[in-house]
C-alpha cells in the first residue's frame, strides 16, 4: 500500500530458484551465479523492447546507424550493448554507446546521449535500449533487514527502447518529441546517498530515507534553468506537462508539493508506477507512453495537452537528468 505498486514484473522464478538454491541462503558469494541469470535475461528484454520499438517505427532494421544500449543489472566483456546488437541483427558498423551502472537516472541520461549523436550525426538514426533485472540485489527475507522489505516491493524487472534522431523524414515517421535541451548536474557530498556496491553476494544497495526531501530542496533550481530556454517564467509549472521517474511515491509527492503541479500533471509518472513498480532506468520510457495515451484521450475531449513539457530523473550521485522537451502529437 506505501509504495502504491500494484504489479511487478520479475525474472526470478521457482524455477531459477531450484537450479540456484545458494541464491536463498545468507553469506555465500553468488555473484558469478546472478550473472549468469542477468547477462541473458536482460538480453533478451532488451531484444524483444527493441523489436516492438523497430516495428512501431516504421523503417528498416538497416536504418540504425547507433545504439546506446542501458543497464545497471549486468556485467561483462564485451558488454550488453554487442550482444543487444547481434541479437537484433544489426549491422556490424552500428556505432555503440554503454552506460552501465547509472542507476535510475539511466533512461533520460540515455536519452540525453542519443540526442548528441543524433544531432551531431545527420541522418543518423539512435536505437536507445534500457534493460533491467533485479536478480543482482536479490537477497533472501531477513528479519535483521526490515528496510530490505521497502525495495523489493518497489522494484521491478523489465526493458524499454526509443528510436531517436534528426530532420524525420515527412510522412515514413511519425515523431512524438522534440528533445529541445538536455541538462545533468549532481549535489556535492551526496554520494553516499544512493549507495549500491558490488559484493561477493551480488549488488547491495543502500537509500537514505532523506532522499525524497533532498530532491524536493533542490528540484526547483534544476527546473528553472530548463524552463527558461523556452522563456517560461518561474513558477509556470502547471503550463508544461511533466514526464518525472517515480523513483517512489514519496519522491513524486515531493515534487507536487514543491512546484504545486495540478494532481493530474504526474498522473503518467504515477501509473507507470503502479503498473511497473521503479523499474530502474526503464519507467521514464513506460512513463512516455502513458503520456501519449493521455495525449490522445485529451484531444478527445477536446482539450489540448501542453506543447512544452520536462523529463527528469534522479540516480545515484545524486545526479539530476532533465530534458525540455516539445510534444509533437498535436
Amino acid at each position: 500500500k506505501t509504495t502504491t505498486v500494484k504489479t511487478r514484473y520479475v525474472v526470478m522464478s521457482e524455477e531459477i530458484l531450484k537450479k540456484y538454491p545458494e541464491l536463498a541462503l545468507e553469506g555465500l558469494p553468488t555473484v558469478k551465479q546472478r550473472l549468469e541469470i542477468c547477462n541473458k535475461a536482460v538480453t533478451q528484454m532488451a531484444i524483444e523492447a527493441s523489436q516492438v520499438c523497430i516495428k512501431n517505427w516504421g523503417r528498416s532494421l538497416s536504418d540504425i546507424t547507433h545504439l546506446v544500449y542501458v543497464s545497471s543489472s549486468e556485467a561483462r566483456l564485451p558488454g550488453g550493448d554487442l550482444y543487444l546488437a547481434r541479437g537484433l541483427g544489426l549491422s556490424p558498423a552500428t556505432q555503440r554507446v554503454l552506460l552501465y551502472f547509472v542507476g535510475c537516472s539511466g533512461g533520460v541520461a540515455g536519452l540525453r546521449v542519443a540526442k548528441d549523436i543524433a544531432e551531431n550525426n545527420p541522418g543518423s538514426r539512435v536505437l536507445l535500449a534500457t534493460s533491467e533485472t533485479t536478480i543482482i540485489g536479490f537477497k533472501p527475507p531477513s528479519a535483521d533487514r526490515p528496510y530490505d522489505l521497502v525495495g523489493v516491493a518497489l522494484f521491478g524487472d523489465g526493458a524499454g527502447a526509443m528510436i531517436i534522431g534528426s530532420d524525420p523524414i515527412e510522412g515514413t515517421e511519425k515523431p512524438l518529441f522534440e528533445l529541445n535541451t538536455a541538462i545533468q548536474e549532481f549535489l556535492p557530498d551526496t554520494e553516499k546517498k544512493i549507495d549500491g556496491r558490488l559484493t561477493e553476494e551480488g549488488i547491495s544497495f543502500k537509500l537514505a530515507r532523506e532522499l525524497p526531501q533532498i530532491i524536493e530542496d533542490n528540484v526547483e533550481d534544476f527546473c528553472d534553468k530548463l524552463m527558461s530556454v523556452a522563456g517560461f517564467q518561474n513558477k509556470e509549472y502547471n503550463k508544461l506537462f511533466w514526464a518525472v521517474h517515480p523513483g517512489g511515491p514519496a519522491i513524486l509527492n515531493r515534487i507536487e508539493k514543491r512546484l504545486d503541479l495540478l494532481p493530474e500533471k504526474l498522473n503518467a509518472s504515477r501509473k507507470a508506477l503502479m503498473d511497473y513498480g521503479n523499474a530502474s532506468s526503464n519507467t521514464i520510457v513506460y512513463v512516455l507512453e502513458y503520456m501519449l495515451e493521455e495525449a490522445i484521450k485529451i484531444r478527445k475531449d477536446g482539450g489540448d495537452d501542453p506543447e512544452w513539457g520536462m523529463l527528469l530523473a534522479f540516480g545515484p550521485g545524486i545526479t539530476f537528468e532533465g530534458i525540455l522537451a516539445r510534444n509533437l502529437c498535436n
